[in-house]
């Protein structure tokens, strides 16, 4: 089995380590947070600085906030890419754009270092049990080396095409997630208003073509007004900034997201954006001058 670097131990990050200590996969972490990298140390994974994690690893996941911090743990000075040699691989987990998941592959290809970017659907539960989706771009080889690896942390991965194809694809995954999100609040900001409980209207309607994972998700954390962050709005702030930078460059119009990011605009301005995504019903409840509650059991 590889020796595994994990740089990145977040909400996502830190349970998908758990999950690879579990399978016995020897793990080398890294992280700004002490205290994240001490809780994974207690259960198994050693620490390490990003050059010695590049110097000892035969693979580096990395699952960061945003790509110019990947870019700055593999290639500023003492970064991961200052160690590495060639036949090794990294793995970016994280959301970015497609430019710079190709501007990675590029760079790395030139050491003779494989890169995939390999985005994850599923959140924070996901992550905790094991069930995430990987949308994956690179070489067929590449892919093949972190299957195993993709099987402990999710339930499918999919090679989806060349560098860049998984960023893509995560993309879209966030535009029909977030609008998803953004309905489900309207419709239980209407049910509430009406004066119709809205957790009964969930019940009603998952059975039905409105059911979704989304609505299953989120339906129930509106009506008992759970905000902790599985899915933090800043992160998905981030992401649909990402989309529409990305179809503005190749001119593709997104009118539904574009009102989506001014709603997150909104709740940034609210001081809303360290909530769970499920915290946008807060924005049409202002709207409405109504509060989305429930008191009938899940």
């Amino acid at each position: 089995m590889h020796k595994i670097g994990f740089i990145g131990l977040g909400i996502m990050g830190k349970p998908m380590c758990k999950n690879l200590l579990k399978s016995g996969v020897p793990l080398i972490v890294s992280d700004i947070n002490e205290l994240a990298m001490n809780e994974l140390v207690a259960i198994g994974a050693k620490m390490g600085t990003y050059a010695e994690i590049g110097e000892t690893c035969d693979i580096i996941i990395t699952m960061l906030p945003n790509g110019k911090i990947v870019q700055d743990v593999l290639f500023a000075e003492n970064g991961v890419a200052t160690k590495l040699s060639a036949g090794k691989l990294v793995c970016d987990m994280s959301s970015v754009t497609a430019v710079e998941s190709k501007f990675c592959y590029e760079k790395l290809s030139k050491l003779g270092v494989g890169f995939m970017d390999a985005p994850v659907s599923g959140g924070e539960p996901g992550a905790i049990s094991g069930t995430l989706a990987f949308m994956c771009g690179g070489e067929r080889k590449d892919f093949e080396r972190m299957k195993p690896y993709f099987d402990i942390l999710g339930s499918s991965a999919l090679l989806v095409g060349a560098s860049g194809s998984g960023s893509i694809t995560k993309l879209a995954n966030q535009v029909i997630v977030n609008l998803n999100i953004a309905a489900v609040s309207e419709a239980l900001v209407l049910a509430t208003k009406a004066g119709v409980d809205p957790m009964k209207v969930y019940q009603a309607i998952r059975g039905g073509l409105a059911g979704s994972a989304v609505l299953d998700a989120k339906a129930p954390m509106i009506c008992s007004r759970d905000f902790k962050p599985g899915g933090k709005i800043s992160i998905n702030h981030k992401d649909i900034k990402n989309v529409l930078a990305t179809a503005h460059e190749i001119d593709v119009p997104m009118p539904f997201t574009a009102q989506l990011f001014e709603l997150q605009q909104s709740l940034k301005a609210t001081g809303h954006m360290d909530e769970d995504h499920a915290g946008y019903v807060q924005y049409f409840e202002r709207l409405a001058g109504v509060i989305v509650k429930s008191d009938s059991e899940i």
